[in-house]
C-alpha cells in the first residue's frame, strides 16, 4: 500500500525544510563578559564555523589560547566536510520517497532522519567536551585548577567571567522542524493503515 497523499506532501515539506537548513547557520554560541559587553559569538553552519561579528572567531581563539583551549579551525573539523553531503542526500531521498509513496521507505527515512539528529547532537556535545576539557595547561598563561570550559549544549552557563549561551540558529530550527514534520507524516501513514485495516475487517 502507498502513503496517503497528505503524508506524501508532508514528507516532501520535511525534505525541503532539511535542504533549506543548509542556507542558514545551524547553531549559535555567544559569549558576554564585562570586557566584552557587546558580546562575542560564532555561528556553526553545516560546512563551516564563522564569527557572528567580523573578528569574533579570531577574538574567541585568542581568548581560548590564554586558557589552554585549542583554536577553532573549521578546516580541521571532519564533520563539516561530511554534513552538507549528508543533508543533500537525505533531502533528495526524502523527495524521491514522497514521489514513490512507499510506506516502508518512508518509515525508514523518518527513522534515519531522527537518528541522524540524535547522533548530530551527541557528536556536537562530544566536540564541545573535547574543546572544553582537553586543555594545554603547560602553555596556558591563565590556569584555574579544576576548571573546564565546555559551553552548554543548550542554554546558558557561567565560564569564569563569561556567560556562554548556546541555542539552535535558523538552520537548526529548520532541521528540527523537518524532523517534526517527518514524524507527523509517518504518524499519518500509520493512522491511515490502521483505518484501512479496520475497514477491511469490518466488511469481512
Amino acid at each position: 500500500m502507498t502513503v496517503p497523499l497528505r503524508a506524501r506532501w508532508l514528507l516532501a515539506l520535511a525534505a525541503a525544510l532539511l535542504a533549506l537548513a543548509l542556507a542558514f547557520p545551524l547553531w549559535r554560541i555567544s559569549l558576554v563578559a564585562p570586557q566584552y559587553p557587546e558580546g562575542l559569538g560564532m555561528y556553526i553552519w553545516a560546512h563551516t564555523v564563522a564569527g557572528i561579528g567580523p573578528n569574533d572567531l579570531q577574538n574567541i581563539n585568542g581568548l581560548n589560547h590564554y586558557i589552554g583551549m585549542k583554536a577553532i579551525v573549521p578546516d580541521s573539523i571532519p564533520e563539516l566536510r561530511i554534513m552538507p553531503t549528508g543533508i543533500v542526500a537525505m533531502s533528495a531521498l526524502g523527495l524521491l520517497i514522497a514521489w514513490r509513496g512507499s510506506r516502508q521507505l518512508l518509515t525508514l527515512w523518518v527513522a534515519a532522519l531522527a537518528l541522524a539528529g540524535v547522533v548530530g547532537l551527541v557528536d556536537f556535545y562530544r566536540w564541545e567536551y573535547d574543546y572544553g576539557h582537553n586543555l594545554d595547561l603547560e602553555h596556558a598563561p591563565i590556569q584555574v585548577p579544576g576548571m573546564s570550559y565546555q559551553p552548554p549544549l543548550i542554554g546558558s552557563k557561567q565560564l569564569l567571567n563569561f556567560t556562554a549561551t548556546s541555542w539552535p540558529a535558523t538552520g537548526g530550527v529548520l532541521a528540527i522542524a523537518a524532523v517534526g514534520v517527518a514524524i507527523a507524516a509517518a504518524a499519518m501513514t500509520v493512522r491511515d493503515r490502521n483505518t484501512s485495516r479496520h475497514g477491511v475487517e469490518s466488511m469481512s
